[in-house]
C-alpha cells in the first residue's frame, strides 16, 4: 500500500506523515504541499524541510487561483488582520460561521487535488491531519469528522475504488496529536504554525495559541521555540 500525505509543514501533517512511514515505510509515501497564496512561505518551507528528513517524494503545486475571489484574512491579497484571539472567542462573534482564517472549502479541494495525484501515483490511500479542536464550533468545517466521510465516499466512487481518504485524529484533541507526534519522535523542531510570517511565531493567533496548549498539555515546551 502507498499513501500520499497532505504535508502543510504544521505540527497536525507533520505527525500524520510521521504515523505514514512508520506504518507503510518512507518508500510508500508520497507528500504534496499546497500553495493557496497564503501571506508567507514559511509553512511551505517547513513542509519541505519535514520531506526531506523523512527521505520521501515531495509534490508541490499551486491552488491559489481557486481563492482569488475570497478576503480570507490569511490570503496575501487580503487587507484583513488576522485576530490575535483563540478559537472560541473568534466563534463567539461570529454568528455560527467559520472564523475569518477559514479558507473557503480549502480540504475539499485540498483533497480533490490529492485523489487525482493519488491515481497517478499508485496510492491508495490519502491522510491528512485534520483534528477534533479545528472542527469544534464550525470554526473550520472542513475539518470535521462529517466532511472527511463523505469527501471520503465521493473519492471511494469517484476514483473507481481505488483512493479512499484517512483523517486520523478527527475524532481527537491537538494534544492528542502531540502525544502521537512525540511517541513517534516527529521532528516538531522543523514546523511551523503561526498565520504570521515573521521570524518568530507570533505566538497570539488562533494557530499559535492552540499549539502552545497542545504542547502544555503533554508537559513539553515546543521545540520549534
Amino acid at each position: 500500500m502507498k499513501a500520499l500525505v497532505l504535508v502543510s509543514g504544521g505540527v497536525d501533517s507533520t505527525t500524520c506523515l510521521a504515523m505514514a512511514v512508520s506504518e507503510y515505510g518512507k518508500e510508500n509515501v508520497v507528500g504534496l504541499s499546497v500553495s493557496y497564496g497564503q501571506k508567507h512561505t514559511k509553512e511551505l518551507e517547513s513542509a519541505r524541510n519535514v520531506a526531506k528528513y523523512y527521505d520521501i517524494e515531495l509534490i508541490e503545486t499551486d491552488l491559489s487561483p481557486m481563492f482569488k475571489y475570497s478576503d480570507c484574512s490569511l490570503l496575501s491579497h487580503s487587507d484583513k488582520a488576522v485576530p490575535e484571539e483563540s478559537y472560541a472567542e473568534q466563534l463567539e462573534k461570529s454568528d455560527g460561521k467559520p472564523v475569518s482564517t477559514y479558507v473557503p472549502f480549502r480540504n475539499g479541494l485540498f483533497l480533490s487535488a490529492a485523489a487525482a495525484i493519488a491515481i497517478s501515483k499508485d496510492c491508495g490511500i490519502i491522510m491528512y491531519g485534520a483534528h477534533a479542536d479545528d472542527a469544534a464550533g464550525n470554526a473550520y468545517p472542513d475539518c470535521s469528522e462529517v466532511f472527511k466521510n463523505a469527501m471520503n465516499e465521493a473519492i471511494w466512487e469517484g476514483s473507481g475504488h481505488q483512493v479512499r481518504v484517512e483523517a486520523p485524529f478527527v475524532n481527537h484533541t491537538k494534544a492528542e496529536v502531540v502525544k502521537k507526534g512525540l511517541e513517534l519522535k516527529a521532528p516538531y523542531e522543523l514546523t511551523w504554525s503561526c498565520y504570521e510570517g515573521h521570524d518568530k511565531p507570533c505566538g497570539v493567533c488562533g494557530t499559535c495559541r492552540d499549539r502552545a496548549a497542545a504542547f502544555a498539555a503533554n508537559g513539553v515546551s515546543d521545540p520549534a521555540l
